[in-house]
């Protein structure tokens, strides 16, 4: 892979036709060795939510050693570029030659379910195996939360306490809970509130846990969502955690995903037209701005001009536009608002940032797009939670009211003002 200081460098030096995944493997570093010195459990790294050879190999090289995994090619992958890790199958439905090859092929043991009918699947895949860990996924309240996760997964809490008696009698090595509050969680207290939901199905099921699992949940900055430290929600899990009924030897998990490596990525896409406030990109909604088309988060962007050894940042008056993708689908659709200079022009380059979560592990080849390459660069995200950055992204029309809410106090006139600025 290789590396140039900048993005803007990269313009300099060529034009690249097909968008460009710009990689910063130093924000992954920094993320996880956060993660490493302030949450007090072992940390799984959600290979979803950026699957690139890269980043595993930077996590593993920087103290994570664990991933959860959803599929045998997620497995297969983390195998090849971090060997010796540990791996969770947290998918809580899988096929049983999923199980079976997760199992004798790759030694994975530990499996999530949230159904008698999982957990039973799992025992016949593994020749009724007693050396799993069975982790019982459980539904929780997702407020607070860009995005629900509840409505997919999870045992209900009048379902729970009999799965978890069953998976507790199930194996003879370790059982646990796990949840998720929802993908970019803007509240740290709902950590703690999902935790005592678990902790009353434990007590209920009469049973006692050797694992909880907090999932992901952790959040990045992205224009117009400032969250709060991310101290503040290690502080929320541990004192959630202090608060169950759960033996001293419990083990603590969770599995960032997004906050491990949202930073870690921007793309550099090409203006191939310009029409009103809508420029029509070379990537789009079936490439890496899946979010910006369905979540319509409106991603910060820098603009770019010029060629080989001329290219420059531009500035200037800025203003907003919306986005178009390469395909022939109306639904490749960002609505934004993105706000760059309102001379932007065909041959621009934007550089779209905070993308290195859910972007480039979002691509298809729809219509025969999507064929991205990836470059290294060593400069700062646009924003970071780990202080490479700043912590925030405002967009200009926040800007504008924050302006007009301050009180400007006008100098007196005539002699008195005179006098007031002599002093």
């Amino acid at each position: 892979m290789h590396t140039y200081h900048t993005p803007l460098d990269l313009v300099r030096e060529r034009s690249p036709e097909r968008p460009v995944a710009l990689a910063r493997p130093g924000a992954v570093a920094v993320a996880a060795r956060w993660f490493q010195d302030n949450f007090k459990g072992d940390v799984f790294y959600a290979v979803k939510a950026n699957p690139s050879p890269w980043v595993i190999e930077t996590l593993a090289d920087n103290g994570v050693a664990s991933f959860d995994v959803a599929s045998v090619p997620e497995i297969e992958l983390v195998a090849r570029h971090a060997p010796g890790a540990r791996m969770a199958f947290m998918h809580p439905v899988k096929s049983r030659a999923a199980i079976a090859q997760a199992y004798f092929d790759q030694g994975v043991k530990t499996f999530a379910l949230d159904t008698h009918e999982e957990l039973a699947k799992i025992l016949e895949a593994t020749g009724g195996a007693d050396d799993l860990s069975l982790i019982v996924r459980l539904a929780v309240s997702a407020e607070g939360a860009a995005y629900s996760l509840s409505g997919k997964f999870g045992c209900e809490p009048h379902e729970a306490p009999a799965l978890l008696l069953a998976a507790r009698r199930a194996t003879q090595d370790r059982m646990g809970v796990s949840f998720h509050v929802g993908s970019q969680c803007m509240r740290p207290t709902a950590f703690q509130a999902a935790m005592a939901q678990a902790s009353r199905a434990i007590v209920r099921a009469g049973v006692m846990v050797d694992v909880v699992d907090v999932g992901g949940g952790f959040p990045s900055v992205y224009p117009g969502m400032v969250p709060p430290q991310m101290a503040d929600y290690a502080d929320s899990i541990h004192r959630g955690f202090a608060d169950m009924m759960v033996h001293e030897d419990t083990e603590l998990w969770c599995e960032p995903g997004r906050a491990l490596v949202a930073e870690a990525s921007s793309v550099l896409v090409k203006v191939e037209l310009k029409k009103g406030d809508a420029l029509y990109l070379n990537d789009g909604s079936y490439g890496s701005l899946f979010d910006a088309a369905h979540a319509k988060w409106p991603f910060p962007v820098k603009l770019m001009r010029g060629g080989a050894g001329e290219a420059n940042e531009v500035e200037g008056p800025l203003k907003p536009f919306r986005f178009y993708g390469p395909t022939c689908d109306s639904l490749d659709h960002m609505p934004g608002p993105f706000w760059l200079p309102e001379d932007v022009r065909e041959g621009d380059y934007v550089e779209i940032g905070m993308l290195g979560a859910y972007g480039i592990a979002m691509n298809t080849r729809f219509n025969g797009f999507g064929d991205a390459e990836t470059v290294a660069v060593e400069d700062a995200p646009m924003a970071s939670m780990f202080g490479l950055a700043g912590r925030s992204i405002r967009l200009p029309r926040e800007r504008e009211e924050e302006d007009r809410k301050v009180v400007r106090l006008s100098r007196p006139k005539g002699s008195a003002g005179k006098k007031r600025r002599r002093r």
